[in-house]
């Protein structure tokens, strides 16, 4: 159950990181701030991808101990001792930025900074955030218990089906992000960490590792105590926080794009069901988010657009851990790259979606100000069919309707622009259709 949860908050946390990074830039930003700001948004989605290196990381955790893979994600927790705060896409603030340093802090983090830090992050209705540390200590803890977990609930077997750097690394090591942009110092760049599990020695290393990014724990093969060299998630953003406190308040607020918190697409079931889903979805004790819903008919199109590339980012992902074998077998991609292969398509797929929708008003009156945003809602299902031939097959009905999506946006007059992205995107999905034809006829 803690990797599961543990799964859902590296999740939770990507998503929540990926929107804030979304969010910086614009034309409001004043020209003197726009490198710093190109730097923050560089910083933040590298601590995105090292996210979804941790999300992987415990996928393959799962998988050794012989659990399924969960790429669900929090939306409203019910466990409350561990997940870092009510999940929430918003822009990038102060107070945004303080309760991210807050879940990603060191246990013996205190003074000045870092009280007034936990004041913001707990907001006014003065709910702490819970550091995510606190769990993988807990993990470990169960973990290193020879009597609780015997060296026979680690399966070397699970191996072919785990994520690996080699696949999914895609040279995202130390500077490499750094020298393609050109803005982010080597040492903030991304350092993507996918670690395979076949032993407690390496379930405990992968735990350890992950900490250590996010909190600079001190290693614990160090004896004098010393801390990663290369610089946390803790301390990245601790480093933005103290840039952003620099700056006046009318600065502070324009680094980021007036974007909505929450935007949300609109989904007509019936007035009841829609109002005890919004009752359910709280839960009791929880505080009510704030959902703004996408009502601009453009905006909506690409919000539908932008949800179904993220299901199909996840598909993806979840179906590639039921394959085994190479990436390819020479010129032809096999079954399990080509899902490699997707899966970081849609990752760039959303981010220039997310583009589209940051230049859109949120609401149909196209008030000023507002601004859509990524919903990154979940599909109502993560659940993957019985037999590899109708996973394909789902696959295939996916392509197909981002392709309907897409005609039907390039029959919409358009005030953001994106036909050309969107003819693109057409002609991969064409192409994506017939590699899977290929695939199913193959078996």
């Amino acid at each position: 159950m803690l990797l599961r949860v543990a799964a859902e908050i590296e999740h939770s946390l990507m998503v929540q990181y990926l929107f804030a990074a979304y969010s910086l830039g614009g034309p409001q930003v004043p020209e003197r701030l726009r490198e710093d700001v190109r730097r923050w948004q560089e910083i933040i989605l590298g601590i995105a991808k090292e996210e979804m290196g941790h999300l992987l990381t415990v996928q393959n955790l799962l998988v050794a101990l012989g659990g399924s893979v969960n790429l669900g994600r929090e939306d409203y927790p019910w466990g409350t001792d561990f997940y870092p705060f009510p999940f929430t896409l918003r822009r990038l603030t102060r107070e945004s930025l303080a309760q991210y340093i807050c879940a990603e802090s060191p246990l013996d983090w205190t003074g000045e900074e870092a009280e007034r830090i936990k004041l913001l992050a707990a907001g006014e209705q003065d709910v702490p955030v819970n550091r995510v540390g606190a769990l993988y200590e807990q993990l470990s803890d169960i973990l290193r218990d020879r009597n609780r977990i015997p060296e026979t609930a680690f399966q070397a077997s699970t191996l072919p089906y785990q994520a690996s750097w080699d696949e999914w690394g895609r040279g995202y090591r130390r500077g490499e992000r750094a020298r393609d942009s050109g803005n982010v110092p080597e040492t903030l760049s991304p350092d993507l960490l996918i670690l395979r599990v076949v032993s407690r020695d390496s379930a405990l290393s992968a735990l350890r590792n992950i900490g250590e990014q996010g909190e600079a724990l001190p290693a614990a093969d160090s004896p004098d105590g010393e801390v990663r060299r290369d610089p946390s998630h803790f301390n990245r953003f601790l480093t933005i926080f103290r840039e952003l406190e620099q700056l006046d308040s009318p600065d502070q607020e324009a680094v980021a794009r007036p974007v909505a918190e929450n935007p949300r697409t609109v989904h007509r079931l019936n007035e009841e069901t829609m109002a005890l889903t919004s009752v359910l979805a709280a839960g009791p004790g929880q505080p009510q988010p704030e959902v703004n819903p996408i009502t601009d008919p453009e905006a909506a199109g690409w919000g539908h657009l932008f949800n179904l590339r993220y299901r199909m980012l996840l598909m993806d992902l979840a179906h590639a851990f039921r394959l085994v074998g190479p990436l390819d077998n020479g010129a032809t991609l096999t079954a399990r790259g080509s899902l490699i292969h997707r899966a970081f398509g849609e990752m760039y797929n959303l981010r220039a979606i997310a583009g589209t929708l940051l230049r859109l008003p949120l609401d149909e009156e196209r008030s000023p100000g507002v601004l859509a945003g990524p919903p990154f809602e979940m599909p109502y299902t993560l659940d993957l069919p019985a037999g590899d031939r109708n996973r394909w097959l789902l696959q295939r009905d996916l392509t197909e309707a981002s392709m309907n999506i897409v005609d039907t946006l390039l029959n919409t007059p358009s005030t953001a622009g994106g036909e050309a992205y969107l003819r693109a995107l057409r002609e991969a999905d064409t192409q994506a259709c017939g590699v899977i034809d290929r695939i199913l006829a193959e078996g």
